[in-house]
This record gives C-alpha cells, sequence and structure tokens, in this order.
C-alpha cells in the first residue's frame, strides 16, 4: 500500500458528485486547503454521525479558506440515499471513487460481510475512512488514515488545528 507523504503532491482524484457535475481535485483552488473526508459508505451508522456534525460545520472551514469534499466508493443512487437521509445540505458528496484510486491514496479497503446493523447492505469492496488536507498546489499538508469506523478526529478540534496552522503558517509535519 503506498504511503502519501507531505509536501509531496497527491494522487489525482476526479468523482461524481450527487449535485451533478464532475469534482476533480486539480480543479480546486481554496484559499488554505481542500479538506478530503473519505467515508466507508451508507452502511455505515458511524459515518451518518461523522458526516452529519461536519454537515453543521462545514461554513466553519469554508470560512477558514478550507473547501471539503465527502466521497466514498458507494454507487450514484447510495450516495444520493446518504445526502437525502442523512441531511447532508451544506456537503459536497462525491461517489464512486475507484477502489484503485482510494488504494493509491492509501486507504484500506475492507470486504462486505451482510447487513449492518441498520440494515444496509455493505458492497462486495468499499475503502475504510480517511481524512486528507491538500494545498493548492495539490501537495499533501496532513492525513488520517483507519482501519475501522472508530476513533476518528473530532471536526472541532480539527477547526481548532486549522487556527493554528494558518495563524501560526505552521509546517506539513511527518515528510522525512
Amino acid at each position: 500500500m503506498p504511503h502519501l507523504k507531505p509536501r509531496t503532491r497527491t494522487p489525482n482524484l476526479s468523482v461524481q458528485t450527487v449535485n451533478g457535475g464532475i469534482w476533480r481535485l486539480s480543479e480546486q483552488s481554496p484559499e488554505n486547503f481542500t479538506f478530503v473526508v473519505a467515508y466507508r459508505g451508507l452502511h455505515c451508522p458511524v459515518c451518518k454521525t461523522y458526516l452529519r456534525d461536519l454537515n453543521r460545520q462545514v461554513d466553519e472551514f469554508r470560512n477558514r479558506g478550507v473547501e471539503v469534499l465527502a466521497v466514498s466508493s458507494d454507487s450514484k443512487e447510495r450516495a444520493e440515499t446518504t445526502k437525502s437521509d442523512w441531511e447532508l445540505d451544506r456537503l459536497v458528496i462525491g461517489y464512486g471513487m475507484a477502489i484503485s484510486s482510494a488504494r493509491e491514496w492509501g486507504l484500506y479497503i475492507s470486504t462486505g460481510i451482510g447487513k449492518t446493523s441498520i440494515g444496509v447492505e455493505e458492497p462486495s469492496e468499499f475503502n475504510e475512512p480517511g481524512l486528507f488536507f491538500i494545498r493548492p498546489d495539490q501537495t499533501l499538508y496532513a492525513a488520517s488514515i483507519s482501519t475501522m469506523p472508530f476513533a476518528r478526529p473530532h471536526f472541532s478540534e480539527v477547526l481548532a488545528a486549522v487556527d493554528i496552522i494558518i495563524k501560526k503558517n505552521y509546517p506539513a509535519r511527518g515528510e522525512a
């Protein structure tokens, strides 16, 4: 599995969005960062809570010059259901991230094992969660990747970190 390093160029990312159109990392021009939040998909109750929290705070990210994309390997139909049923009215939801692309980004891949506690079938394969802060020049600033749906950073803490990063011009770490 590839290991993305801070201060190096990220792989390309191009996905369809629920609102229509194609979202391309190469076309993003945020003031400070593009924040890519990879989630497991419609079957994940932990993702529902997590993305609803992000949806509530997405304007706080934008106010700091951070553009946000939530993305999964789900199909269009599952992503549309995610957006509507989870009430994600502020988030850009990307779908159809290829498993090969998820692997390029260093995301772990799981094999479906049936229905989850919310009664939704897991896909045959899907990406596990990851967070990526990407500079406007498409270099990685920071990443947090998990093998499970649990123990993800809280967005209020992430926002506080963004404030420090911007205020102190804190450099990307982990590049050595």
